[in-house]
């Protein structure tokens, strides 16, 4: 208890957001792996009422473990929603920093290490899959493609030197995400992280990449559809054209509770 009370050294206290749906095959194993990893940092499941039980067992977890918790929401809202929604309850509750993770095991935890120590000089870590020395691990050509392809194109119109900026496994210090006004959030899925990296880099905070080794999930089935990535698209070449005229920076409805 004495190592979460000091939080981690040059971070200070951190939350590791785990959004879930239908993950009940997963969750158990990625949160202990956190734990072993990380034993400093807290968790917290953000859970869209998910049918398999998911949540409930999200709390037999946190009955056990003073360091896990359970937000539970109405329903599937999606990943940008729930990330969100995270961010605020780390906001209320005085951390430091927090880290985005998927709950299919595709994010090694054994990798959080890495990207917690690049946060004691950096604003927002992105564990990327295309910069050196990142592996990826039994995705099918097609999926290789789409996100080789993806990034390229987010990154050309975007005009942002970030690798990947559609990876999910992230460490953001709650002072950045201030500054990126978080209110002007409008996607979800594929597109949320892409939208994020353009606020970070909008608000001129030091970005790093940090290489992760990457594996498809073996358990569950994927969130990924044709329509969260025609939705990626449409909304990166929509924010490339904004972003062409000085100034501009759309603002939406306080979605950051």
């Amino acid at each position: 208890m004495g190592e979460a009370v000091a939080g981690q050294p040059g971070v200070g206290r951190v939350l590791v957001v785990i959004p879930t749906y239908n993950e009940a095959d997963n969750v158990a194993d990625v949160v202990a792996r956190v734990r072993r990893a990380a034993p400093a940092v807290d968790v917290l499941v953000a859970d869209d009422n998910s049918p398999d039980g998911t949540g409930a067992l999200a709390e037999a977890m946190a009955g056990t473990d003073a360091q896990v918790h359970v937000l539970h929401r109405p329903g599937k809202e999606g990943l940008g929603a729930a990330y969100l929604a995270g961010f605020g309850w780390a906001r209320q509750r005085g951390y430091d920093a927090v880290v985005e993770m998927d709950a299919d095991g595709s994010h090694a935890p054994e990798d959080l290490p890495a990207l917690l120590a690049a946060a004691r000089d950096a604003d927002v870590v992105i564990g990327s899959r295309w910069v050196g020395g990142a592996r990826v691990v039994n995705w099918p050509w097609r999926r290789l493609v789409l996100s080789r392809c993806g990034n390229l194109y987010a990154r050309m119109a975007l005009g942002m030197p970030v690798s990947d900026a559609t990876g999910g496994f992230r460490v953001y210090r709650l002072s950045a995400l201030r500054a990126m006004r978080l209110e002007s959030v409008c996607s979800q899925g594929y597109s949320f992280q892409v939208e994020l990296s353009r606020l970070a880099h909008r608000a001129g905070v030091r970005i790093v990449e940090v290489p992760i080794t990457f594996v498809e999930r073996e358990r569950g089935a994927s969130k990924m559809s044709p329509l969260i990535v025609a939705e990626a698209l449409w909304r990166i070449t929509t924010w490339g054209l904004r972003d062409r005229r000085p100034g501009r920076l759309r603002r939406g409805h306080d979605r950051w509770p």
